[in-house]
């Protein structure tokens, strides 16, 4: 099987999955199973299969980085989200997510040394994140449109087919930044701010920032062993390093996934 027909069976079957599980479970639990590496995780083995090891361990350096941009979109959406709408939060959580990647895209380290300052980026993004206080959520205007889960999956293939296309020309380090990008988080957030308001975004952050910690450990084990083992035993000690991670933020995830709202500030 080509590394095409993998991307255009493998993305959409992970989206799927994912978003059927936190439609049953809940926004925080979507927003931490999105934290997994869904698409970056796919685009990775492509660019290694396609371009060799040493690329994609490259790649993943840059994803790891990238994390840290995900940290900044959280921060600047669940701010913004207690006075502003949608559209106007998002774009801004994209803008804050475009100067990180540019400021990283300025910065190299190895991968050590970033595992360490993305987990710092990480406990201080949930530290800032705003706090929910004990208030009745407001209930879902309706549940999700007949058209999500498809276009979901459409948009998640295009993303990883383009950028994995795209890799020859930004290089390595660019792409792998440029993967991370939280596409699904947004939309989650989205529907979530539209639906139930601020709190329910809020929460579907905090449960990326908690998937974010095994997103992390994911893409230093590619980092170190890319290039040194072979791909396939890489990749299945990345997935069961990214499990045990995964696992031990489950406890955190469900004391934050108690039913809480924002307090927004009065309009001025």
């Amino acid at each position: 099987m080509n590394t095409l027909a993998l991307k255009l069976i493998l993305t959409p079957t992970l989206i799927a999955a994912a978003s059927l599980a936190g439609r049953r479970w809940g926004t925080a639990v979507s927003g931490w199973l999105v934290g997994l590496p869904l698409t970056s995780g796919p685009i990775t083995l492509f660019l290694a299969l396609s371009h060799g090891a040493s690329f994609a361990a490259a790649a993943a350096t840059g994803v790891l980085a990238g994390a840290i941009s995900q940290a900044a979109f959280c921060l600047a959406y669940g701010w913004l989200a207690l006075r502003a709408g949608w559209p106007l939060t998002v774009a801004v959580a994209c803008l804050a997510f475009a100067a990180a990647t540019f400021a990283l895209h300025m910065l190299t380290l190895p991968p050590v040394p970033l595992f360490l300052v993305v987990v710092a980026a990480l406990a201080l993004s949930l530290r800032l994140l705003p706090r929910a206080v004990a208030k009745a959520p407001r209930p879902a205007k309706s549940g999700l449109p007949s058209w999500d889960l498809p276009v979901r999956m459409v948009v998640a293939t295009a993303f990883v087919v383009l950028l994995t296309e795209a890799a020859p020309i930004l290089g390595p380090h660019l792409t792998g930044l440029l993967a991370p990008f939280p596409l699904y988080a947004a939309i989650l957030a989205i529907f979530a701010q539209q639906q139930q308001g601020p709190a329910a975004a809020i929460g579907v952050l905090r449960g990326l920032l908690l998937g974010l910690f095994a997103f992390a450990g994911f893409f230093l084990t590619l980092a170190l062993l890319l290039g040194h083992t072979g791909i396939a035993s890489a990749f299945v000690i990345a997935i069961l390093v990214t499990l045990t991670i995964q696992s031990g933020t489950l406890w955190a995830l469900r004391r934050a996934s108690r039913p809480l709202a924002v307090r927004v500030p009065p309009a001025a």
